[in-house]
């Protein structure tokens, strides 16, 4: 059959024959209902084609206008998928360390003159968003990623991604949905690699799930930000900070709340295109044939060099090795984050097989090619909808919008789109196609990230992008039941483990004189201590216990050999009076508790350590070692602090 120019290529509904048949001698019942079936089509036509669509759709037996008989589209040119690329602002990919985008020699084709379709899901903050070319590394070639209804996560808009030139080739540059709140974007230098292990602590209940740790900038360096376990919400899956690669730098994505997967809207098949097909003058294209969200989540991939989830028959050995990886083993291997896995891990939480049960799912269809879906729709088409095997494996992956929306395990309900509404989303597609023009011209037009190097140079800068045309709603401008739940409140940013913050890179440990029972006595010495760490914060010492705290004398540090002692201003608990370093025991001194009230020699007492009798013991001198002789200077320091005792008791 021949198109001419303009002709939208539709999708016969399988189920129903549509097709001219020619009247046989027979006339029997059948053939006559038959015949008088194909006359009324032909009937219908010549009243135009906006009469047949209001006939096919009331009669469900068609999901788009101008439904033709069956073209057979894929020997038109045009091949529907049943895997690929899965639409970016319907899922996007969270990374932990995400990749440049990748690069092809080929340039890509010029955007199709995509119609949304005719029919959309119910709903007010429902938008359709255009589809984009995506490469094909298999063909060596560019397929179309077609379009989709979607759910607007509430406070976000959508900037959509482009191919960008990268040297000799094209690079394509991920789109994500950003904050709509936020009026410029920043960009940043490449953070660096994650330290995200997983949980550290066993969750509250089994309600909880984990929210995985990420890098933040502050004070003009990367600090890290741990992970968490956060309460489930149904219905809502919880997006988690991360970034996005671009030209200009890396873009925050604060983490939000985004639709349980199979309630975002509707996933339209990719189509592949010869080439020549969708260039001829006055072509437009508008998808039918939709993606079963809940058959779609057994066959889930995710590929973080190309930036997409991936969905059907990706299951052979050597997929794996090409970069696509499934679910449990993305997040298990600390690629990555998966909301989607994550959230059915969540609602399965009472069941402690179902992870189990799901990687042998997988493996078995990595074994066994049979229980596999297929992967075109003329493929499909050709499969025994009611054979057990395609039943149980879930291979009917694909199928016109209503006949999917009549499943019982479709949330979806279903309107017509009015003429009013074409005008805006197609007033709406250009509008988004300018904003991605200007956003690939300020990222491009800022310093290269093209070399690891140049990434960790590259300085902060705030870019005012243009406002996106696809935003969703306020959580506040939401009813009860549209609103998302209340914000996750991630834990305060902590300092990485192999440095503190007053240590330079590069710095030696410590050794064993600075710790914290051994401080020095005045301010001069104080000043070359370093700061503790946090697990050497002074105990608190009982009221009776706490000794003068703003207690002055003679700075005699400078004569005083190491270990240094303690300073006047801290609460004297146990100062060891020391002849000589050689004569002095660390590691029994710096180990001793500030309660106990005696030591062994050469340590003497604590001055005002309190015994066990209640009566409160003057601090003994100490006694010179044999062959030296006492040193002036340690004498005027211990009558110093016996000075400060008398005052006190006054």
């Amino acid at each position: 059959m021949n198109f001419n120019p303009g002709t939208r290529v539709i999708f016969r509904v399988p189920g129903q024959d549509t097709r001219p048949k020619k009247f046989m001698n027979d006339q029997s019942m059948e053939s006559y209902q038959k015949k008088t079936s194909c006359d009324a089509m032909r009937r219908i036509s010549r009243f135009g084609m906006a009469v047949a669509q209001v006939v096919l759709l009331g009669l469900g037996a068609a999901i788009a206008s101008g439904q033709a008989e069956d073209s057979s589209i894929d020997d038109q040119g045009a091949q529907v998928l049943t895997r690929g690329p899965v639409h970016e602002a319907f899922a996007e990919i969270v990374s932990y360390n995400p990749e440049p985008g990748v690069i092809v020699e080929r340039v890509p084709p010029q955007a199709i003159e995509e119609l949304p379709p005719e029919v959309r899901p119910a709903g007010d903050n429902i938008t359709w968003i255009p589809g984009y070319w995506g490469w094909d590394d298999e063909r060596s070639d560019y397929l179309w990623i077609s379009g989709t209804w979607r759910a607007l996560p509430p406070g976000r808009e959508w900037t959509t991604g482009y191919w960008a030139t990268a040297g000799q080739g094209h690079q394509w540059i991920s789109g994500f949905w950003a904050d709509s709140t936020v009026e410029e974007t920043t960009y940043l230098p490449k953070p660096p690699l994650t330290v995200e292990a997983g949980p550290n602590i066993a969750a509250p209940s089994r309600d909880y799930g984990w929210t995985p740790g990420n890098w933040m900038w502050q004070q003009e360096r990367y600090a890290w930000r741990p992970g968490y376990w956060a309460q489930g919400r149904a219905d809502w899956d919880w997006i988690p900070a991360h970034y996005v690669w671009t030209p200009r730098g890396y873009v925050f994505v604060d983490g939000y709340w985004d639709y349980r997967f199979d309630r975002r809207g509707v996933l339209y098949a990719p189509v592949y295109f010869q080439q020549g097909y969708y260039s001829r003058p006055g072509y437009s294209y508008s998808p039918v044939v939709a993606i079963g969200l809940v058959a779609l989540m057994e066959h889930l991939f995710l590929r973080p060099n190309y930036h997409h989830y991936y969905f059907g028959d990706y299951y052979d050995r050597r997929y794996r090795n090409n970069g696509y990886y499934s679910p449990h083993a993305y997040q298990s291997s600390r690629y990555g984050y998966d909301p989607v896995y994550s959230y059915r891990r969540w609602t399965h939480r009472e069941d402690r097989d179902w992870e189990r049960r799901y990687e042998e799912s997988y493996d078995y269809r990595r074994d066994h090619e049979s229980a596999r879906p297929p992967r075109t729709w003329a493929d499909q088409k050709r499969l025994k909808m009611d054979s057990a095997e395609v039943t149980r494996n879930r291979l009917m992956l694909a199928g016109p919008l209503e006949q999917l929306a009549r499943r019982e395990d479709s949330p979806l309900r279903l309107e017509p789109v009015p003429k009013k509404e074409k005008d805006r989303l197609a007033g709406l597609g250009r509008e988004l196609r300018k904003t991605r023009d200007q956003r690939q011209s300020l990222e491009t037009a800022g310093p290269s990230t093209a070399t690891g190097r140049q990434e960790r140079e590259i300085k902060p800068t705030k870019v005012r992008l243009p406002k996106s045309p696809i935003i969703g709603r306020e959580p506040a401008r939401l009813s009860p039941k549209q609103a998302p739940p209340k914000r996750q409140q991630a834990p305060a940013t902590a300092e990485p483990k192999t440095r503190r913050p007053d240590q330079p890179a590069g710095a030696t440990k410590p050794g064993p004189e600075p710790k914290r029972q051994q401080e020095p006595r005045g301010v001069e010495a104080k000043k070359e201590q370093p700061v503790p760490e946090r697990n050497q914060a002074t105990p608190r010492m009982r009221k009776e216990q706490q000794p003068t705290r703003r207690e002055t004398g003679p700075q005699t540090e400078k004569q005083q050999p190491p270990p240094p002692a303690r300073g006047a201003e801290r609460p004297p608990r146990e100062v060891p009076v020391k002849p000589q370093p050689k004569a002095r025991e660390p590691e029994r001194g710096t180990q001793a508790q500030p309660r106990q009230p005696a030591r062994t020699a050469p340590v003497r007492p604590v001055e005002d350590a309190k015994p066990q009798d209640g009566r409160k013991q003057t601090p003994a001198a100490p006694e010179p070692s044999a062959g030296r002789k006492p040193d002036p200077d340690k004498k005027d320091a211990e009558q110093t602090i016996e000075d400060a005792r008398k005052k006190e008791r006054k």
